[in-house]
C-alpha cells in the first residue's frame, strides 16, 4: 500500500491517535498541527485522502477543502465537534 493520507489537527493527540493506526496499516501518512504547513503539503504531494479539523487557529478546515477542490479530487474527511446543521451542510457542499 503506498496510500498517501494527509491529517491536519491542531489537537496534537488527535493528529497522533489517527497517525499510528494509519501507519500501522501500512498508509504514508503526513501530519500537520496547523492549515499553512498542510496547504503547502497539498501543492507538493499526491494525496490519496485528506482528513481535516474544521476549528484550525490558522486556516480552517472549509477553506483547506476549498482550496484542495480546486485542484483535486480525492475524499476528505471533516473532522469536527460542530454540531449545528448549517455547519454540516456546509460541509457537505462545499467541496462540490
Amino acid at each position: 500500500m503506498n496510500e498517501n493520507i494527509l491529517i491536519v489537527d491542531d489537537e496534537k493527540e488527535i493528529a497522533d491517535l489517527i497517525e499510528v493506526y494509519l501507519k500501522n496499516d501500512g498508509y504514508n501518512v503526513y501530519k500537520f498541527y496547523n492549515g499553512i504547513d498542510a496547504l503547502k503539503c497539498i501543492e507538493e504531494t499526491k494525496l490519496d485522502l485528506a482528513i481535516l479539523d474544521v476549528m484550525l487557529p490558522d486556516v480552517d478546515g472549509f477553506h483547506m477543502c476549498q482550496k484542495i477542490r480546486e485542484k483535486y479530487f480525492y475524499p476528505i474527511i471533516m473532522l469536527t465537534a460542530k454540531v449545528e446543521d448549517g455547519d454540516k451542510i456546509m460541509g457537505l457542499t462545499i467541496g462540490e
